[in-house]
């Protein structure tokens, strides 16, 4: 007997120290999932990573986006069409459509239907057909950069992007792609034109005076610059239904001291107005048009009591910029 017993202590001896091992290595495990659950945040922390997150991604939008705002009248088709195009342009935070088609439900449920989309589009209806609606200080507006593109006009998303890193370095201008100018003629008065007018007092070389908005970035304090204007500009744009784009030229020339707007030339740019079903064209087929820009320059000159728009003869190409004396026609 005292054999047997002698045989199976050995045995019981090495019972006891695998029981100590696990033990020993259950509460190293145990300690190791305790110091990785003091690593993990707490509830608290997590929301407030989370707050710091949506901080963050709210200020992002003000620095390194842009807000396109788009007027229509009678062009749904074509406004699908070109709200389809530029969801696919970079940096594009949010599409304000001001809709103009008085008493007409806008197609925002055609358009969600389609969804979902990208970027979001805000349809603002609209109590009066108004040039100048779409120079309101919109409260969905969250960035500075503004891109007003009239809504028969298709441009690139590299030209887009390319001119929104152009108005990043001049964020006080207009940075667009269609320049137009104002030249003095003989009895005084001022006319208006593109570059084939000739301007006094220069030699070779184009220059322009204005950037026309239709197609251009802008800061979105000069929405609330507009609002703050003589109520004889507001009557003079609902006059004519037209020179909205001339008063800003105007506004900020008079604002910053130096020609109001940087000339970008765009690689693809179309104007696809005969492709609409529509059947509305644009304020530019009318034959008073050119008159009437005229017209609005030798009013706003008496307004203001002064002519604050200045020439240049920059251009900014994306393949080798920037230049002057262009010989380019637009």
């Amino acid at each position: 007997m005292r054999g047997c017993h002698v045989c199976k202590l050995p045995g019981r001896v090495l019972g006891v120290r695998v029981l100590r091992f696990s033990l020993a290595v259950i509460l190293v495990l145990l300690l190791v999932a305790g110091a990785l659950t003091t690593l993990l945040p707490n509830i608290k922390e997590d929301k407030l990573l989370m707050l710091r997150r949506e901080m963050k991604s709210q200020d992002r939008p003000a620095q390194e986006a842009f807000t396109l705002i788009m007027q229509t009248y009678n062009r749904t088709d074509l406004l699908l069409r070109l709200l389809n195009h530029y969801q696919a342009v970079p940096h594009l935070h949010k599409v304000i459509v001001v809709w103009n088609n008085i008493g007409e439900k806008g197609p925002d449920e055609l358009w969600n239907s389609l969804g979902p989309h990208p970027v979001p589009v805000i349809f603002k209806q609209q109590s009066a057909n108004r040039m100048r609606n779409r120079l309101q200080v919109f409260p969905e507006l969250e960035t500075n950069a503004v891109l007003v593109v009239d809504d028969d006009t298709l441009i690139s998303a590299q030209d887009l992007v390319f001119a929104f890193s152009v108005w990043q370095q001049f964020p006080d201008q207009i940075v667009g792609f269609v320049p137009r100018k104002h030249v003095s003629t003989s009895s005084g008065l001022y006319s208006y034109g593109g570059f084939e007018l000739q301007t006094p007092g220069f030699g070779s070389g184009d220059q322009y005076s204005m950037v026309l908005i239709g197609a251009s970035f802008f800061n979105r304090k000069y929405l609330e610059l507009f609002q703050r204007q003589p109520a004889a500009v507001h009557a003079l744009i609902d006059e004519t239904q037209n020179c909205d784009d001339i008063v800003m030229n105007f506004i900020i020339a008079k604002h910053i001291g130096k020609t109001s707007g940087v000339f970008v030339k765009p690689v693809n740019m179309n104007n696809l107005e005969k492709e609409t079903n529509g059947g509305y064209s644009g304020m530019w087929h009318r034959a008073e048009h050119f008159l009437q820009r005229s017209y609005c320059l030798n009013k706003l000159v008496h307004i203001y009591d002064s002519m604050p728009l200045k020439y240049s003869n920059i251009l900014i190409s994306q393949f080798g910029f920037p230049y002057a004396n262009h010989k380019s026609k637009m």
